[in-house]
This record gives structure tokens, C-alpha cells and sequence, in this order.
């Protein structure tokens, strides 16, 4: 075998650590057994020692050997994924394109073109030229483009982010914020679509363990003090359904499992309520072994004797059997009131049902031979295919509409001949139009849903059956655009405007050369462009389109000089109506107020505004973000925005912490509910104003059937400040709930 490169034996100082990673590497081949053919352990063998030798003087930030992290994304591929010895050669291999002296022509002649390729995908775009865009959604895209030929490339790459997250402790505070971000805003997504539910849930609850700490040790707490007694109650629960089980001879297994924090803390936030009050803190799966042609009727069974001896919640069944997810997720979900008058939810499925759960896509391979009919994923991953093809747009856009049509739950709804058509939440009758065809969403004035006639806007739900209207006349306009959610819809709405525009541009071409044969200069596209310009717009389609409606009137071309086939603007350059700047947000801060912030290593005093989406106070867990027009703001790390502004803007944070100072104040908002009793009002503003001195902007009180809901504005100096009113407010008689909110 011709060698790519020369292997020299692997050295380490410290035998201890190379034990370690011996152990490690035994411990991979041990996981791949069952998988090894003849001649692939040498190949195996060579892909560590290529690993091992390219990144020997490597160290991760905690100190450890390099090598260790691409032998554990190669044992999550193998444990937990379920891939096999050519995803394991990649995943030893993933980071030495990028980091080491080895070149992608080295592993092609060593291994050949498909693991070159696959290698070739993990590797990160250093840099990017295009300032509308970002590294991260460059590379997301990079990852995509190889993901239609070869979706291994996903399922590396999520392993290594696992691992990454799962060993984040040594990295600095704005590094975490930031991985963390980009994990939740688009590889916990992308695990969830791969089917890869557990991967899922832990990436979720490593983000929320570094972006919402706090949050994070209180419910993790919480679980830990309670976990006596659920593993009581869910023995207690079990046991009847177990003996009725054994009873009809299924061969089964039954566990109860606590939801993950972050979906507890979702649960929280959506439902207003305290953890006490999560009503399924946890879920009990059943997991029988039927064959293929039983596994639904068996999965039914096994449903009605639970519904036998606990009473079902009808709105709670979900049935995945029937109609799968689209990543191939099979089961039957029901909730059931329990004893105590507990609802648990309960999970039932065969043991390949399971099996796609916890392996996604890499089990859905194993069962699918045999299978003729075009599986989900290939379903999915043309249309993926379709919308890469097509997408010119830079890559921001690509990563909001790539998640927002393929990342996100989705709805099943039917066409008038019931054919099923599968489309991502929040998706409207004009995305339907479009997934039946361009010609028929182009021409969409209406559709009529359920029988009953809808906008265009309409939302669908699942279940929903649509009937799209046409009309000869009706052509897309830029509006269509805030009515659908699906990529493909999304992009032919933008081509058709192009189109559009193209042809009236024509119109602007001809009064172009007019002008332009009257200062006896050119026409060329070098002369359109520098036009463009000049007149500060961002194409020379843009330029020639607001020259045929008249937006530009072109008299500025007098003060032009024309020299052969070229034309020279005047000096200084005016545009054609000066736009005034905008006024800078960032307003001086008095002496005290700079000293509110520290900036930065070397706490710098800098000037920033907070920023109106999450309304900051000292105290909160924060980052500085630099923005194109307004300066610095400061974002809470719990920001709606703030997932999104890292993940896809990491290089324009700045690390942001506290400097104490009481002499200012800070406007927030709490909401207060509860009983509408009398002199509760008194009580509430007496120990705000009153005991606790806090200055009240505004405050306004709904009382309505016996509860009533109070909106306050007050001026604190920082978050201790606030939690200790909140906690007071707490222990009046008769309130409920408070809640801080962000004031307008």
C-alpha cells in the first residue's frame, strides 16, 4: 500500500497518558467489533496512527493529549450513532486537514475518494470574504452541501459537537456562550431531524447548563432531591401494567426516565407554572419485541391495557405509528392520570422503533434493506438538495430559512384527493400551494380549508385538508414573502420578483444609453457598475430598475468626465438625494455611568445602550454585542435574540461584566397575579414604595372574575435588588405568581 504519510511509532511523554489513550482506542475497537471485516483493523490502525502522530504536540485547553477528543467523537459515531469503520476513520481524522500538516490529497491516496470527501466536509472555513455573511453559517452550509451526498458528515459532526459541549469546562465564559449558542440554535435541531433524540436532549441540556446556569443547578437540584420518591411512584405505577403484560406473554421491558431540565424548564416558561406543578416530570417507555408485521397491532395492545387501568387524557395521544415523523420516529404516546392524580406520559414502542429512536438515521439504513419505497430521509434530503441548488442568497439567509423549512416540528396535512403532505410548523396555505407546485403557488389567490375559504396567509394545522384557488391574473408580490416559512416557496417568491424586476431594469437600460450617448460615453457593464455605485446601490439590477421607475433621474451624469470607453465621477462624490446619517444611539455617559460596565480583559470603560429586546440590569448575565449602526449593546444571555446573535455572529461579541454602582437606576418590569382580595393593591405598593423604598414609574391592576393582574415599572439599581422584591412580593398573602418582564 502506498503510504500518504510517513508513520513514525507515537510517542508520549508521560506513560500515564498514554495508557489513557490506548485504553481509549481498545475501548473503540471493542465498540466496533461486531462490525470489523477482514483487512479493516489495519486500516483502523493506520487512521490512529496518522490521528495520533499529526496532533502529538497538541493539547486541549484542559491539558489533555489532542488525540483524545477525535477518539471519543469516534466512540459517540460508534456507541452511540450506531456507524461503522468508515465513519470511525473519519472521525479520527476530522480535525487534522484543519489543524496539522496533513492535506486532504494524504487521506485520499491512503483511504480513497469517499473518506476524502467525508473529511473534506468536517473541515471548517477559515476565513470569509463576504461581510454579509458569517463563518459559522458558512460552514453550516460547507456541512450541508456534503450532507445530500453523504449524510455521515452530519452524523460526525454531531458527535464532535457532543463531545465538544460535553468537555466545555476549561473554556473561557464567551467561548461556551458561544459554542452553546450555535449548538442550540442549530445542531440540536439538526440531532432532532436526524432522529437522534438523545443527542438531542443532552446537547440541550449542556447549552442551558453554561447559557442559563442558575436555572440549570436549581431544577438539576430539584431532580436530584425528588429522585426517591418518583422512583417509588413510577414502581407503583408500573407495577398493575406489568402484571397484565406478563399476563398476555409479551416480551417486554418497562422503565420510567426523568425529562430532560431543559424541556422541564420550557414546560416552566410555557405553562407559567413552578416545577412542583410540571405535571409529567417523567415518562415511563415500554419497549416490546414483535415482529414486523405484528408491531403495530402489538404497540395497540399494549396501549389499551394501560388505558384499562389508567384513565387516558383524549388531547395527549400521539400516534406516530400510523403516520411517522419525517426523520422515521415511530410510536404511540399517551397521557395518563396516574395515582395521587398524577399525569405521567407514557411511551410505547417495538424494540426497532426504539432502536431508530436512539440511532436515527444510521438505524433507519440498517432496516431499510430490503424496503423499496423511498424512505423519509430521501425525502427530506432532496428537498434539502432542491433548496442548496437553488439558494444564491448569502449564507445567513440560507441558515434562518434552512431552519425555519427543514429544522423545525413538522404538521401533516392533506390535499384534496387525501394524499398526506408533510410541511414545518407555522407553514400557510401559500407554502402548501408551492409544495404542490411552483405554477400552482404562483397563481394562488386562496385556498379553502376544511371546506371553508382561507387567505393565502392562513396557518395550517396538522390534520388540515387544503384545496388551493388559482387565478390566471395573480402574480407574487414582495408581501407573499412574510406569508410562508418553507424554503422552496421562499426562493421561487424571490426568483419570480427577480424576474420581474429584470424586465422593467430593460426599460432602464434603454433611458441609461440615452443619457449616456449624450456625454458621448459607453454603454458596457463596467459602466453600469460603477454607476451602481455611485449612486450607492447594491447591484447594477437594483441601479437599472430605479432608473426605469424614475427613482433615479440620472441629471448627476453632467458632472461626469468620460475618457475612451471609461466615465470618472465628480469629485467630491455626491448620490443623487442625501440620505441623512443616521443619529448614533450611543450617547456620552456621565462619569458615573462608564463605570457601570467593564469591558475586556483590561477594563476598558466603553459606551454602550442596552438593548430594548431583553432590558438588561446590573447583575444580569450578559454579553456585548457590536452592532453595524448603533455602537455596543448589551444583550441578557436569556435574550429571545441571543442564540441567534452568537451562533451566527460569534466575532462581534465582546465579554461584558458588571461594575458595581448604586447611584444609578435601571427601569424593569414585574407582573404580579393573584387572588383579588381586599387592600391586596394596598399591601403590594405599600411594600414596594413603602418598606422597600423603590421608586414606582408606572403600575396598572386588571381585576376581573376574583384574580386580578398588576403591571408595574420600577426603578432598581441591580438583579439582587429586583430578587429580593420578588421574593417579598412572594410572601404577601394571596399572590400567586411574579414574574419580572421586559418594559417597553
Amino acid at each position: 500500500m502506498d503510504t500518504a504519510v510517513k508513520i513514525t511509532p507515537y510517542t508520549l511523554t508521560g506513560e500515564e497518558e498514554k495508557k489513557a489513550i490506548l485504553r481509549q482506542y481498545r475501548g473503540l475497537l471493542k465498540a466496533l467489533k461486531p462490525k470489523i471485516k477482514p483487512g479493516d483493523k489495519q486500516l483502523l490502525r493506520i487512521a490512529f496512527e496518522i490521528a495520533a502522530e499529526a496532533h502529538k504536540t497538541m493539547r486541549r485547553k484542559s491539558g489533555e493529549p489532542y488525540i483524545l477528543h477525535p477518539l471519543a467523537v469516534a466512540r459517540i459515531c460508534v456507541e452511540e450513532i450506531g456507524l461503522g469503520v468508515r465513519s470511525t476513520i473519519c472521525a479520527l481524522l476530522h480535525d487534522t486537514v484543519e489543524d496539522t500538516d496533513i492535506t486532504l490529497e494524504d487521506i485520499q491516496r491512503e483511504f480513497g475518494i469517499e473518506i476524502a470527501k467525508i473529511v473534506d466536509g468536517l473541515t471548517k472555513i477559515s476565513t470569509v470574504i463576504d461581510a454579509n455573511t458569517s463563518q459559522q453559517a458558512e460552514n453550516f452550509k460547507k456541512i450541508l452541501l456534503t450532507l445530500t451526498d453523504d449524510p455521515r458528515v452530519i452524523l460526525i459532526k454531531l458527535a464532535d459537537r457532543l463531545h465538544n459541549m460535553r468537555t466545555m469546562d476549561s473554556m473561557k465564559r464567551e467561548k461556551q456562550l458561544k459554542v452553546s449558542s450555535e449548538t442550540v440554535y442549530v445542531y440540536a435541531p439538526l440531532a432532532h431531524r436526524m432522529g437522534l433524540y438523545n443527542i438531542k436532549t443532552e446537547m440541550e441540556d449542556l447549552a442551558m447548563k453554561y447559557m442559563e446556569p442558575d436555572t440549570y443547578k436549581y431544577i438539576a437540584q430539584k431532580l436530584n432531591d425528588t429522585k426517591r420518591e418518583r422512583t417509588r411512584y413510577i414502581n407503583d405505577f408500573v407495577k398493575p401494567i406489568k402484571e397484565k403484560l406478563e399476563k398476555s406473554g409479551f416480551d417486554f421491558e418497562i422503565y420510567g426516565r426523568p425529562k430532560s431540565i431543559h424541556s422541564i424548564w420550557n414546560k416552566i416558561k410555557k405553562k407559567g407554572v413552578s416545577f412542583e406543578e410540571v405535571y409529567d416530570l417523567f415518562a415511563v417507555r415500554i419497549i416490546v419485541s414483535a415482529p414486523p408485521e405484528k408491531e403495530k397491532e402489538d404497540c395497540w395492545k399494549v396501549y389499551s391495557m394501560i388505558t384499562d387501568e389508567y384513565t387516558p387524557s383524549p388531547e395527549r395521544l400521539r400516534d406516530w405509528l400510523s403516520n411517522p415523523k419525517n426523520n422515521g420516529y415511530e410510536a404511540l404516546h399517551t397521557t395518563v392520570m396516574g395515582p395521587q392524580g398524577k399525569w405521567v406520559e407514557v411511551q410505547i414502542r417495538t424494540k426497532r422503533m426504539n432502536e431508530i429512536a436512539e440511532k436515527g438515521l444510521a438505524a433507519h439504513w440498517k432496516y431499510k434493506e430490503g424496503n423499496n419505497d423511498e424512505s423519509r430521509f430521501d425525502k427530506w434530503f432532496s428537498q434539502i438538495r432542491e433548496a442548496l441548488s437553488n439558494h444564491e442568497s448569502n449564507s445567513l439567509d440560507f441558515l434562518q430559512d434552512f431552519k425555519t423549512s427543514f429544522l423545525a416540528e413538522e404538521i401533516y396535512v392533506y390535499t384534496p384527493k387525501g394524499d398526506v403532505k408533510m410541511l414545518p410548523i407555522g407553514a400557510t396555505a401559500l407554502d402548501f400551494a408551492f409544495s404542490v407546485h411552483t405554477a400552482v403557488g404562483s397563481k394562488c389567490i386562496g385556498a379553502k380549508v376544511n371546506h371553508k375559504l382561507v387567505p393565502i396567509s392562513y396557518k395550517l394545522r396538522s390534520g388540515d385538508q387544503i384545496e388551493i384557488i388559482t387565478s390566471a391574473k395573480q402574480k407574487p408580490n414582495t408581501e407573499w414573502l412574510n406569508f410562508v416559512v418553507t424554503s422552496k416557496a421562499r426562493q421561487k417568491i424571490k426568483d419570480t420578483l427577480k424576474e420581474e424586476k429584470r424586465k422593467v431594469a430593460e426599460d432602464g437600460k434603454y433611458i441609461l444609453q440615452k443619457k449616456l450617448e449624450g456625454i458621448g460615453a459607453q454603454m458596457n457593464q463596467q459602466t453600469i457598475e460603477e454607476l451602481a455605485v455611485f449612486y450607492k446601490l447594491g447591484s447594477s439590477l437594483d441601479f437599472l430598475y430605479d432608473v426605469a421607475v424614475k427613482k433615479i433621474d440620472l441629471k448627476e451624469l453632467k458632472e461626469f468626465t468620460v475618457h475612451g470607453d471609461k466615465i470618472f465621477p465628480p469629485k467630491p462624490i455626491k448620490p443623487v438625494e442625501e440620505k441623512p446619517e443616521a443619529e448614533p444611539t450611543v450617547k456620552p455617559l456621565s462619569k458615573k455611568e462608564t463605570e457601570l460596565i467593564i469591558f475586556g480583559e483590561s477594563s476598558d470603560k466603553i459606551m454602550y445602550t442596552l438593548a430594548n429586546c431583553c432590558k438588561p440590569i446590573p447583575g444580569d448575565d450578559v454579553f456585548g454585542f457590536v452592532t453595524t449602526g448603533e455602537g455596543l449593546k448589551i444583550h441578557r444571555t436569556t435574550c429571545p435574540n441571543a442564540a441567534r446573535l452568537l451562533a451566527n455572529y460569534g466575532h462581534r461579541v465582546v465579554k461584558t461584566k458588571w461594575a458595581k454602582n448604586k447611584e444609578i437606576s435601571f427601569l424593569t418590569g414585574l407582573r404580579i397575579i393573584g387572588l383579588d382580595d381586599v387592600g391586596v393593591i394596598h399591601k403590594i405598593t405599600n411594600l414596594i414604595s413603602g418598606e422597600m423604598k423603590f421608586n414606582i414609574s408606572a403600575m396598572t391592576i386588571e381585576a376581573k372574575e376574583g384574580l386580578f393582574e398588576g403591571n408595574v415599572r420600577i426603578f432598581v439599581h441591580d438583579k439582587d435588588e429586583l430578587d429580593e422584591l420578588v421574593q417579598q412580593l412572594k410572601a404577601l398573602p394571596g399572590i400567586e405568581r411574579v414574574d419580572r418582564y421586559d418594559t417597553e
